[in-house]
């Protein structure tokens, strides 16, 4: 569904710049990535993990394990929400002692991260968690800040900030729009 009032803040080539920067961040903090999992938080983080993958696979010339993880019934929102169907966690390999990449698009309150970390005990323990996001666009209301970011994005509270990605999207491009009046 395609807001007609949305304005283009980011074009699909400065996200291909912020993936390529993210890529290299994550390999720097963690002396390469022979320990590191990218685990993406659906749908957009799932994709923007691959991404990275590939990007750091174009560094370090070796793949990198890149997993997805459902973070649906950790939400603390499921009262309030109508019932939604529970995604797919997809775990590449043990987690336990390694680097864990949570991957998302849009960092904003930090509720969706919370629930991922909920959701991660389930699968193991990670000797550190890190958190890699395309947008932070503040507004917390969690103490959680990401490690790797693409962009700052200052927006109002009440702004709806989209990222578009191309493999459901047809582009890439990062959106802001005002709710209607």
């Amino acid at each position: 569904m395609t807001n007609p009032s949305a304005r283009i803040v980011w074009e699909g080539h400065q996200i291909a710049r912020a993936v390529a920067r993210m890529a290299h961040q994550i390999v720097e903090a963690n002396g390469g990535s022979e320990n590191v999992v990218l685990l993406g938080i659906p749908t957009r983080g799932v994709l923007l993990a691959r991404r990275l993958a590939d990007a750091i696979r174009g560094i370090e010339g070796h793949d990198i394990a890149v997993g997805e993880l459902d973070i649906t019934m950790y939400r603390d929102d499921l009262r309030r929400q109508p019932t939604r169907a529970v995604g797919r966690t997809a775990i590449p390999r043990s987690i336990d002692d390694a680097t864990v990449v949570l991957v998302d698009d849009v960092l904003f309150t930090g509720r969706t991260i919370a629930a991922a970390l909920d959701a991660l005990k389930e699968v193991g323990r990670p000797r550190i968690v890190q958190l890699a996001v395309l947008i932070d666009r503040g507004h917390r209301q969690l103490p959680i800040q990401a490690d790797h970011v693409g962009r700052l994005l200052q927006a109002p509270a009440e702004a709806r900030v989209n990222v578009r990605m191309a493999e459901i999207d047809e582009l890439d491009a990062v959106t802001i729009s005002m709710p209607e009046a």
